[in-house]
């Protein structure tokens, strides 16, 4: 099949994408769903109790397909739920909550014990970071969780492939290695995802990696004709997932339900007892490529609502249903490739400005927004930008991004 990239002389991807849908033409992912489920032999997951836990790549660790994120965790009573429920992966940040969560999980892992629950967390590289600030955070972090080591130790949204080996990170890696303070080391990948996710995979350093992946991701083909471009072409989200797979690098997917967030009313997208999320978390789960969704669970009802979908598979009716949803709600969907960023003349952060704005719409983290737009430079925002339409024209996906910039500004600036 040939591929059929967005130019400016052709219909950009996301609207050829919706065209697409909106037609039905989903038979051939339908298709290729069933071909990466195969007959679906359970042997990448065993169940206990109620849950199912699948393999962390080459570390071993058999967690919870369903996992916690700690930004923010929930309440003490329903974080102990989901635990007893089977839950037994959390992961954290040191910023996270003001480090609060690393507080909170400390508790759990009194209350629980230490080898029932695993912990991955993470450290920034920003502002003059160094081999010394690494570890500083890294020993703040310990403290806070009242422990002697974390499961997994993370770089928090590694953006630049370089930092991966840099001589800084690997020095306070292997520093903190000898010590004991950590067991396996990974990264969170926010953007850039091309090449940091390839990077952290074929230099063998890094034993798992955390980035976004959600249903806005699906892909749509038809055998006789055009073919809805893979996540970044030739670098698709599918291809790197594969990649890691082949090295036995452990991912966890995050930001499942970043597309719209939880804060919408979409009763309109329910299949019979099925909600829009619960079929957007079973889309996820059914890449057996994947070991866990890192989600947050903030009330009773979201925590029912989650765990409700273990060990049930996304029917044909879900699927159209979640085809539908995306088509009619993907416009100005950033699906943080990086393109824009990396090709913008004035070096304007669109890709993390765009972020921050999802944070703000999507997930009623204003503080976490602003807080992050602030940190910025003035260089960095929109005051730089000329206005030459380069990001959107690089864009796969026909985002408006000089306009929702400027929206980003006049929310987050305030």
């Amino acid at each position: 099949m040939k591929s059929i990239k967005s130019t400016s002389d052709s219909l950009p991807g996301r609207r050829r994408f919706l065209r697409n849908v909106l037609f039905g033409a989903f038979s051939a992912s339908l298709a290729s769903a069933r071909n990466l489920l195969g007959e679906v032999k359970q042997s990448y997951r065993q169940k206990k109790g109620h849950m199912y836990y699948r393999r962390l790549g080459r570390t071993n660790l058999w967690i919870s397909e369903i996992s916690l994120g700690g930004s923010p965790l929930p309440a003490m009573p329903i974080l102990y739920q989901a635990i007893e429920r089977g839950v037994n992966y959390i992961d954290s940040s040191h910023n996270y909550e003001n480090g609060n969560c690393e507080r909170k999980i400390g508790q759990v892992l009194k209350e629980f014990g230490r080898d029932n629950v695993y912990v991955g967390t993470k450290f920034h590289l920003r502002g003059n970071w160094s081999e010394e600030s690494i570890i500083n955070t890294v020993n703040g972090s310990l403290k806070r969780l009242d422990a002697d080591y974390m499961d997994v130790c993370l770089i928090h949204g590694a953006a630049d492939e370089k930092h991966l080996t840099d001589e800084r990170v690997v020095g306070a890696f292997e520093k903190l290695k000898k010590q004991g303070k950590y067991r396996f080391r990974g990264l969170s990948c926010h953007s850039n995802h091309h090449k940091v996710v390839k990077e952290a995979v074929e230099c063998g350093y890094y034993d798992m990696i955390q980035l976004a992946f959600n249903v806005s991701d699906i892909q749509d083909t038809k055998e006789d004709g055009e073919v809805y471009d893979d996540y970044l072409g030739q670098s698709g989200l599918r291809r790197l997932l594969a990649l890691a797979k082949s090295k036995d690098v452990g991912v966890n997917a995050m930001k499942i339900f970043k597309f719209g967030g939880k804060k919408q009313n979409l009763e309109k997208y329910k299949i019979g007892e099925t909600t829009i999320y619960q079929a957007m978390l079973k889309w996820v789960l059914e890449n057996k490529n994947l070991t866990a969704a890192v989600i947050e669970m903030l009330t009773w009802e979201q925590l029912e609502e989650d765990l409700g979908v273990i060990g049930e598979p996304l029917s044909e009716m879900e699927r159209r249903n979640l085809f539908r949803y995306v088509a009619e709600n993907s416009d100005d969907y950033c699906h943080m490739c990086g393109e824009c960023q990396a090709n913008c003349p004035s070096r304007v952060k669109t890709t993390d400005i765009l972020r921050y704005l999802a944070y703000y719409e999507n997930y009623g983290k204003t503080g976490v927004a602003k807080n992050a737009y602030s940190r910025l430079k003035k260089a960095q925002t929109v005051s730089s930008c000329q206005d030459c339409g380069e990001c959107e024209r690089v864009c796969p996906y026909g985002v408006s991004i000089r306009k929702r910039i400027r929206e980003a500004h006049k929310l987050l600036s305030c």
